[in-house]
């Protein structure tokens, strides 16, 4: 039987990824990161698919609605009857174009672990606890000036399957969902001065440095509250040269 690789293994392994594309303007990941180890069974492989019908895969889609998203959907600590465990966050940005636009009206949406590393979902077996006052999901809805705002719990890292000793760096699950269904872009928003960075091949799947901060939030303390929350600042752009790195092709 063939022994997992080594975190020294993954690190070889990245260097030479990085090395090999050194100098390339990247916006889009490595489909097949290979110290990113599910990345080379899950990447395409065949050219994509025309959709014969658009309006007939419009309609397997969910629908959303302004008066469907709630002021209580973008607060993640109130959503239960009691108070969850953490270090309360207030994450706020901006959805913007290529030419710094803001994009009104976009669903906005997030998904986390708890302040302990752990998911509420049933393939999630790190053995950390669960918050019975925690989902760790919300959404909102971007006003005039394409703001977002969500008061939330910092998400503890996590381990994984990837490698011996695999750590995922603390980060929040970003969806834009654009105007259909079909145009959702994914991405992962981290918290600056993580120690996990150099050693996380999805992170690292960015071999663009410019690209992999673009990824990195700000602590902003004019957004704490006081007594309450500290702030984070991120601004997701949608295309172009200062484009956020999306999972999905945009």
């Amino acid at each position: 039987m063939i022994p997992p690789p080594s975190q020294a293994d993954i690190d070889r392994e990245i260097a030479e990824l990085h090395e090999a594309h050194a100098g390339e303007e990247q916006h889009q990941p490595l489909r097949d990161f290979a110290p990113y180890r599910s990345s080379i069974l899950r990447h395409p492989k065949l050219p994509a698919l025309a959709v014969k019908d658009p309006e007939a895969a419009e309609l397997t889609g969910p629908v959303f609605g302004v008066s469907d998203v709630t002021a209580l959907d973008s607060d993640l600590t109130k959503q239960h009857l009691g108070e969850p465990l953490g270090e309360r966050i207030t994450v706020q940005g901006r959805v913007l174009d290529r030419d710094g636009r803001p994009v009104r009206g976009q669903l906005v949406e997030v998904w986390q672990a708890n302040a302990a590393g752990r998911y509420p979902h049933q393939r999630d077996d790190h053995p950390a606890p669960l918050d019975p006052n925690f989902s760790g999901v919300g959404r909102c809805l971007t006003d005039d000036e394409g703001r977002y705002h969500f008061t939330t719990i910092k998400p503890g890292p996590y381990p994984w399957r990837n490698h011996v000793n695999a750590w995922r760096p603390a980060h929040i699950h970003f969806s834009v969902f654009g105007t259909a269904f079909t145009q959702r872009l994914v991405t992962q928003m981290y918290f600056p001065g993580d120690p996990l960075f150099p050693f996380d091949p999805v992170l690292q799947s960015v071999t663009d440095e410019r690209a992999r901060q673009r990824l990195v939030s700000a602590y902003d303390h004019d957004l704490s509250v006081p007594e309450f929350s500290l702030g984070y600042r991120w601004d997701i752009v949608l295309d172009g040269p200062a484009a956020t790195w999306m999972e999905e092709g945009r």
